[in-house]
């Protein structure tokens, strides 16, 4: 039962504004109550929905993030198999450049300047630059291609890239320069040829006649400069091979020169006191051929052989007076007159220098001097063609080819 006092307060007017709200919110989740029943597969639907796009831009942006760092990894192992490859390649390429370097060592000499002696350019297998050691991979430098090594670090890669391409760079530095010491020592060669064979001509001697295997006759064609760029690989080969047989023709050359009379008859120079040719006989005072040199020197000084060669004869000679003729080969011969005294036999052999006489005055003479003849097939020719010949080849140290 209510009480009275508050029955009493709830009169008519005060009681109105309760009951309008309540009726209101009635009515609102009677229209919500409504709206779920009537449209609940709708906004189901539609929550699904926007849950699954969710899901979807989600999952999406992780698959991207993983194939960026797939990328990222497959480009790293690639920069890592490539460098290595490169190391391997330098490895062998540096092995291949050490062959070369102790082949053109056995062509000849090398000057004290040259960086394929002094090593400037010559790369060491563990030399280290910015960090970068060229080693093999066992070493743990680089990975080789399939190795399962630990990736290497950002810096360290970079690092070894930087080392890697100034090594590279060496090695072709020193490739370049086998090439143009290879091209040079067979240009040497072949110019020491030519000098030598010019030389021997202007004695008088056909230089085919005393160096029959020498350039064969029949070859020819335009002059082609030998481009250092191009001997590389079977290319540089070839030009070894061109350089050792140059290499060799001046060497063969070289001792058939010094087999020749180039050598001084008397230990000083020779001084001529009446030259080769066309002249007044003392004796006669008329015009006569001078066979020889007569050469100014003391009496008993010694008479020395010009070239090695066979005494053919060893005796007085009607007006050689005492005389000694020595076969050098090639119909060359060297006759020494007036001597003294004799100091060899015929059929010894003599080398170049050996004293076979001393200096005097017999024979046919007006005084104490050295008649020098030098004669090609039993003809007599100017000795003083093999004398100048003879201070050419050794001012030139016997023309090497270094």
């Amino acid at each position: 039962m209510h009480h009275p006092t508050f029955l009493k307060s709830l009169s008519p007017r005060r009681a109105t504004p309760w009951l309008a709200a309540g009726s209101a919110l009635a009515l609102f989740w009677a229209l919500g109550a409504s709206y779920l029943i009537v449209f609940h597969d709708d906004v189901l639907a539609g929550f699904v929905a926007r849950q699954g796009a969710m899901r979807n831009a989600y999952e999406s942006r992780i698959a991207e993030l993983q194939d960026r760092l797939d990328r990222d990894r497959r480009d790293r192992a690639g920069t890592e198999s490539s460098l290595a490859e490169r190391v391997a390649a330098a490895l062998e390429r540096q092995a291949e450049l050490e062959r070369r370097q102790a082949a053109l060592a056995g062509l000849g000499p090398q000057s004290p300047s040259d960086p394929l002696t002094t090593g400037a350019l010559s790369p060491r297998p563990d030399e280290t630059e910015d960090g970068f050691t060229l080693r093999p991979a066992e070493d743990g430098a680089l990975p080789r291609p399939g190795s399962r090594s630990r990736s290497l670090p950002r810096r360290s890669a970079i690092d070894a890239e930087t080392g890697l391409i100034r090594l590279e760079a060496r090695l072709e530095g020193l490739r370049a320069a086998q090439a143009e010491r290879l091209a040079g020592l067979t240009e040497r060669a072949g110019e020491t040829v030519r000098r030598l064979r010019s030389l021997i001509g202007r004695t008088g001697l056909d230089p085919e006649r005393i160096d029959p295997a020498g350039p064969a006759a029949g070859l020819g064609g335009p002059l082609v400069p030998l481009d250092s760029r191009i001997l590389d690989g079977a290319g540089f080969e070839s030009g070894l091979a061109l350089a050792r047989r140059a290499r060799d023709d001046a060497e063969r050359l070289r001792r058939l020169a010094a087999a020749l009379p180039f050598g001084r008859p008397t230990r000083a120079e020779p001084i001529v006191s009446s030259p080769f040719g066309t002249r007044l006989d003392p004796f006669t005072r008329g015009l006569a051929l001078h066979t020889g040199l007569d050469l100014k020197a003391e009496s008993g000084e010694p008479a020395r052989a010009t070239a090695p060669g066979r005494v053919t004869t060893a005796e007085a000679a009607g007006g050689y007076g005492n005389m000694v003729e020595i076969d050098h080969g090639h119909g060359l011969t060297t006759r020494f007159g007036h001597l003294s005294r004799i100091a060899v036999r015929p059929g010894q052999r003599v080398a170049a220098g050996e004293v076979i006489g001393s200096v005097g005055s017999t024979g046919r003479s007006t005084g104490a001097h050295l008649h020098y003849e030098t004669r090609i097939d039993g003809e007599p020719v100017d000795p003083q063609r093999f004398l100048d010949a003879g201070a050419a080849f050794e001012r030139t140290a016997g023309l090497g080819t270094d």
